[in-house]
Protein backbone atom coordinates (compact mmCIF):
# COMPACT_ATOMS: atom_id res chain seq x y z
CA UNK A 1 0.00 0.00 0.00
CA UNK A 2 1.15 3.47 -0.97
CA UNK A 3 0.97 6.17 0.83
CA UNK A 4 2.16 9.65 2.17
CA UNK A 5 3.15 7.82 5.22
CA UNK A 6 5.61 5.21 3.42
CA UNK A 7 8.29 5.59 0.58
CA UNK A 8 9.37 3.35 -1.61
CA UNK A 9 12.62 1.99 -2.24
CA UNK A 10 12.86 2.86 -6.01
CA UNK A 11 12.55 6.61 -4.25
CA UNK A 12 14.79 5.90 -1.58
CA UNK A 13 17.73 4.81 -3.67
CA UNK A 14 16.98 7.97 -6.38
CA UNK A 15 18.68 9.77 -3.42
CA UNK A 16 15.25 11.00 -1.57
CA UNK A 17 16.58 13.36 1.08
CA UNK A 18 15.74 12.84 4.57
CA UNK A 19 17.20 11.98 7.65
CA UNK A 20 17.87 7.97 7.61
CA UNK A 21 16.93 6.04 10.84
CA UNK A 22 17.61 2.11 10.95
CA UNK A 23 15.32 0.82 13.39
CA UNK A 24 16.28 -2.94 13.40
CA UNK A 25 15.97 -4.33 16.95
CA UNK A 26 15.18 -8.01 18.37
CA UNK A 27 13.41 -8.98 21.23
CA UNK A 28 15.60 -11.95 21.98
CA UNK A 29 18.58 -10.29 21.60
CA UNK A 30 18.96 -6.77 22.23
CA UNK A 31 22.70 -6.57 20.67
CA UNK A 32 21.19 -7.87 17.26
CA UNK A 33 20.02 -4.87 15.58
CA UNK A 34 23.36 -2.67 16.17
CA UNK A 35 25.58 -5.94 15.05
CA UNK A 36 23.11 -5.80 11.85
CA UNK A 37 23.78 -2.15 11.28
CA UNK A 38 27.12 -2.59 11.80
CA UNK A 39 27.49 -5.24 8.94
CA UNK A 40 25.76 -3.01 6.54
CA UNK A 41 22.66 -0.37 6.62
CA UNK A 42 21.41 2.15 3.83
CA UNK A 43 24.01 4.30 3.41
CA UNK A 44 23.62 7.74 5.12
CA UNK A 45 21.49 6.16 8.07
CA UNK A 46 21.86 6.37 12.04
CA UNK A 47 21.04 3.33 14.13
CA UNK A 48 18.64 3.86 16.93
CA UNK A 49 18.59 1.40 19.43
CA UNK A 50 15.13 0.14 20.92
CA UNK A 51 15.78 -0.23 24.74
CA UNK A 52 18.70 2.42 25.19
CA UNK A 53 17.33 5.17 22.83
CA UNK A 54 13.61 4.41 21.80
CA UNK A 55 12.69 3.78 25.63
CA UNK A 56 13.35 5.07 28.60
CA UNK A 57 14.51 3.04 31.97
CA UNK A 58 12.40 -0.06 33.51
CA UNK A 59 11.09 0.28 36.31
CA UNK A 60 8.72 -1.82 38.72
CA UNK A 61 6.05 -0.45 36.75
CA UNK A 62 5.61 1.21 33.30
CA UNK A 63 6.39 -1.53 31.44
CA UNK A 64 9.19 -3.67 29.63
CA UNK A 65 10.28 -0.90 27.19
CA UNK A 66 9.12 2.48 28.94
CA UNK A 67 8.41 5.95 26.73
CA UNK A 68 11.63 7.42 26.74
CA UNK A 69 11.13 11.07 28.72
CA UNK A 70 10.12 13.60 26.31
CA UNK A 71 12.92 16.42 26.30
CA UNK A 72 15.89 13.23 26.25
CA UNK A 73 13.71 12.53 23.39
CA UNK A 74 14.20 15.71 21.74
CA UNK A 75 17.53 16.18 22.16
CA UNK A 76 18.50 12.54 21.06
CA UNK A 77 16.53 13.28 17.73
CA UNK A 78 18.29 16.80 18.15
CA UNK A 79 21.92 14.96 18.21
CA UNK A 80 21.16 13.89 14.64
CA UNK A 81 19.96 16.98 13.14
CA UNK A 82 16.37 16.51 13.55
CA UNK A 83 14.17 19.68 14.64
CA UNK A 84 10.23 19.45 14.33
CA UNK A 85 9.87 19.98 10.17
CA UNK A 86 12.83 17.70 9.17
CA UNK A 87 12.23 15.33 6.76
CA UNK A 88 13.07 12.00 8.10
CA UNK A 89 12.80 8.02 6.79
CA UNK A 90 12.75 4.95 8.94
CA UNK A 91 13.38 1.02 8.61
CA UNK A 92 13.41 -2.02 10.45
CA UNK A 93 13.64 -5.84 9.05
CA UNK A 94 10.47 -6.95 11.25
CA UNK A 95 7.18 -6.10 9.55
CA UNK A 96 7.01 -1.95 10.58
CA UNK A 97 7.98 -3.23 14.44
CA UNK A 98 10.36 -1.10 14.84
CA UNK A 99 10.21 2.02 12.57
CA UNK A 100 6.52 2.53 13.68
CA UNK A 101 8.09 2.79 17.44
CA UNK A 102 9.55 5.94 16.41
CA UNK A 103 6.91 7.35 13.85
CA UNK A 104 4.80 7.16 16.83
CA UNK A 105 7.33 9.06 19.17
CA UNK A 106 7.91 11.66 16.56
CA UNK A 107 3.94 11.99 15.86
CA UNK A 108 2.90 12.02 19.46
CA UNK A 109 5.56 14.77 20.60
CA UNK A 110 4.44 16.93 16.96
CA UNK A 111 7.12 16.38 15.05
CA UNK A 112 6.68 15.85 10.96
CA UNK A 113 6.40 11.96 11.61
CA UNK A 114 8.91 9.67 9.35
CA UNK A 115 7.99 8.31 6.50
CA UNK A 116 8.78 4.38 6.49
CA UNK A 117 10.28 2.10 4.17
CA UNK A 118 7.76 0.31 2.44
CA UNK A 119 9.45 -3.70 2.88
CA UNK A 120 11.98 -2.71 5.25
CA UNK A 121 15.59 -2.95 4.42
CA UNK A 122 15.15 -6.11 2.71
CA UNK A 123 12.85 -4.46 0.25
CA UNK A 124 15.55 -1.58 -0.32
CA UNK A 125 18.50 -4.34 -0.84
CA UNK A 126 16.15 -6.37 -3.45
CA UNK A 127 15.68 -2.88 -5.35
CA UNK A 128 19.42 -3.27 -6.17
CA UNK A 129 20.42 -0.81 -2.95
CA UNK A 130 23.53 -1.51 -1.89
CA UNK A 131 24.61 -2.18 1.73
CA UNK A 132 27.27 0.50 3.51
CA UNK A 133 28.82 -0.16 6.51
CA UNK A 134 30.05 3.10 7.27
CA UNK A 135 28.80 5.16 10.43
CA UNK A 136 27.82 8.64 9.08
CA UNK A 137 28.51 11.49 11.48
CA UNK A 138 25.62 13.39 12.62
CA UNK A 139 25.55 16.77 12.44
CA UNK A 140 23.22 17.79 15.39
CA UNK A 141 20.44 20.97 15.61
CA UNK A 142 18.93 22.21 18.37
CA UNK A 143 16.65 20.22 20.20
CA UNK A 144 12.50 21.64 20.25
CA UNK A 145 10.59 22.33 23.02
CA UNK A 146 8.37 19.50 23.93
CA UNK A 147 5.84 18.82 25.77
CA UNK A 148 4.64 15.35 27.04
CA UNK A 149 3.53 12.63 24.44
CA UNK A 150 -0.03 12.91 23.14
CA UNK A 151 -2.31 9.71 22.23
CA UNK A 152 -1.19 7.44 25.12
CA UNK A 153 -2.49 6.29 28.60
CA UNK A 154 -1.18 4.59 31.75
CA UNK A 155 -3.27 2.00 33.64
CA UNK A 156 -5.80 4.28 35.43
CA UNK A 157 -6.30 5.98 31.66
CA UNK A 158 -6.97 2.78 30.51
CA UNK A 159 -9.55 1.89 33.06
CA UNK A 160 -11.39 5.26 32.53
CA UNK A 161 -11.31 4.35 28.80
CA UNK A 162 -12.97 1.30 29.70
CA UNK A 163 -15.69 2.51 31.66
CA UNK A 164 -16.54 5.24 29.43
CA UNK A 165 -17.20 2.36 26.48
CA UNK A 166 -13.68 2.26 25.08
CA UNK A 167 -12.35 -0.44 23.01
CA UNK A 168 -9.46 -1.84 23.88
CA UNK A 169 -7.44 -4.10 21.38
CA UNK A 170 -4.28 -6.36 22.31
CA UNK A 171 -1.75 -6.42 19.29
CA UNK A 172 0.04 -9.41 20.15
CA UNK A 173 -0.02 -12.91 18.45
CA UNK A 174 -3.58 -15.07 19.12
CA UNK A 175 -1.89 -17.65 21.30
CA UNK A 176 -0.10 -14.87 23.13
CA UNK A 177 -3.58 -13.24 23.37
CA UNK A 178 -5.32 -16.38 24.20
CA UNK A 179 -3.13 -17.34 27.38
CA UNK A 180 -2.07 -20.69 25.94
CA UNK A 181 1.64 -19.63 26.22
CA UNK A 182 3.92 -16.45 27.06
CA UNK A 183 7.56 -16.50 26.08
CA UNK A 184 8.52 -12.92 27.76
CA UNK A 185 5.84 -11.68 30.19
CA UNK A 186 5.64 -13.36 34.07
CA UNK A 187 1.67 -13.87 33.52
CA UNK A 188 -0.17 -14.98 30.77
CA UNK A 189 -3.29 -14.13 29.28
CA UNK A 190 -5.02 -10.94 28.05
CA UNK A 191 -6.49 -7.58 29.50
CA UNK A 192 -10.10 -8.19 30.51
CA UNK A 193 -12.58 -7.08 27.70
CA UNK A 194 -9.58 -6.64 25.03
CA UNK A 195 -10.35 -7.72 21.46
CA UNK A 196 -7.23 -9.54 19.28
CA UNK A 197 -5.70 -8.07 16.73
CA UNK A 198 -2.10 -9.21 16.01
CA UNK A 199 0.37 -6.72 14.71
CA UNK A 200 1.35 -9.03 11.95
CA UNK A 201 -1.74 -8.58 10.06
CA UNK A 202 -0.63 -5.06 9.12
CA UNK A 203 1.66 -5.94 6.66
CA UNK A 204 2.08 -8.86 4.28
CA UNK A 205 4.61 -11.92 4.22
CA UNK A 206 7.65 -9.64 2.74
CA UNK A 207 6.91 -6.76 5.54
CA UNK A 208 4.92 -4.40 2.86
CA UNK A 209 2.22 -2.50 4.61
CA UNK A 210 -1.11 -3.85 3.04
CA UNK A 211 -3.73 -2.43 0.90
CA UNK A 212 -6.76 -0.65 2.39
CA UNK A 213 -9.10 -3.02 1.83
CA UNK A 214 -6.82 -5.36 3.27
CA UNK A 215 -6.34 -3.05 6.36
CA UNK A 216 -9.69 -2.55 6.56
CA UNK A 217 -10.42 -6.66 6.68
CA UNK A 218 -7.47 -6.37 9.40
CA UNK A 219 -9.44 -4.54 11.68
CA UNK A 220 -13.47 -5.50 11.05
CA UNK A 221 -15.52 -3.75 12.78
CA UNK A 222 -13.20 -2.51 15.47
CA UNK A 223 -12.95 0.34 12.82
CA UNK A 224 -16.54 1.81 14.45
CA UNK A 225 -15.47 1.89 17.89
CA UNK A 226 -16.11 5.21 19.32
CA UNK A 227 -12.86 4.88 21.08
CA UNK A 228 -9.73 2.72 20.52
CA UNK A 229 -6.96 1.89 23.19
CA UNK A 230 -4.19 -0.58 21.95
CA UNK A 231 -1.66 -2.57 23.81
CA UNK A 232 0.99 -5.15 23.11
CA UNK A 233 3.72 -6.95 25.32
CA UNK A 234 5.66 -3.45 25.79
CA UNK A 235 4.40 -0.61 23.70
CA UNK A 236 6.42 -1.67 20.74
CA UNK A 237 4.51 -3.68 18.34
CA UNK A 238 1.21 -1.88 19.16
CA UNK A 239 2.61 0.84 17.37
CA UNK A 240 2.37 -0.93 13.73
CA UNK A 241 -1.08 -1.43 14.67
CA UNK A 242 -1.64 2.98 15.23
CA UNK A 243 0.29 3.23 12.51
CA UNK A 244 -2.29 1.41 10.18
CA UNK A 245 -5.38 2.86 11.93
CA UNK A 246 -3.57 6.28 10.89
CA UNK A 247 -3.32 5.24 7.03
CA UNK A 248 -7.33 4.42 7.57
CA UNK A 249 -7.60 8.19 8.95
CA UNK A 250 -8.27 7.01 12.39
CA UNK A 251 -5.42 9.09 14.04
CA UNK A 252 -7.71 9.63 17.15
CA UNK A 253 -6.74 5.72 18.80
CA UNK A 254 -4.55 5.51 22.05
CA UNK A 255 -1.79 3.78 22.88
CA UNK A 256 -1.85 2.32 26.40
CA UNK A 257 2.36 2.71 26.68
CA UNK A 258 3.23 0.14 29.56
CA UNK A 259 0.79 -2.42 27.53
CA UNK A 260 0.64 -5.78 29.18
CA UNK A 261 3.85 -5.58 30.81
CA UNK A 262 2.79 -3.37 33.00
CA UNK A 263 -0.60 -4.47 33.07
CA UNK A 264 1.04 -7.83 35.02
CA UNK A 265 3.28 -5.74 37.55
CA UNK A 266 -0.40 -4.58 39.19
CA UNK A 267 -1.78 -7.77 39.05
Amino acid sequence: MATAMTIEPAELLAGHPAVLFDCRFSLADPQAGRRQYLQGHVPGAHFLDLSRDLSGPAGRHGGRHPLPPPREMAARLAAYGVTRHTEVVAYDDARLAGSTRLWWLMRSLGYRPPRLLNGGYQAWLAAGGQAEVEVPVPVADVAPAVADYRGQCDIEGLREAQAAGALVVDSREERRYQGLEEPIDPVAGHIPGAVNRPWQGVTLADGRLRDESGLREHWGDALDADQLVIYCGSGVTACVNLFSLAALGREDATLYAGSWSDWCSHL
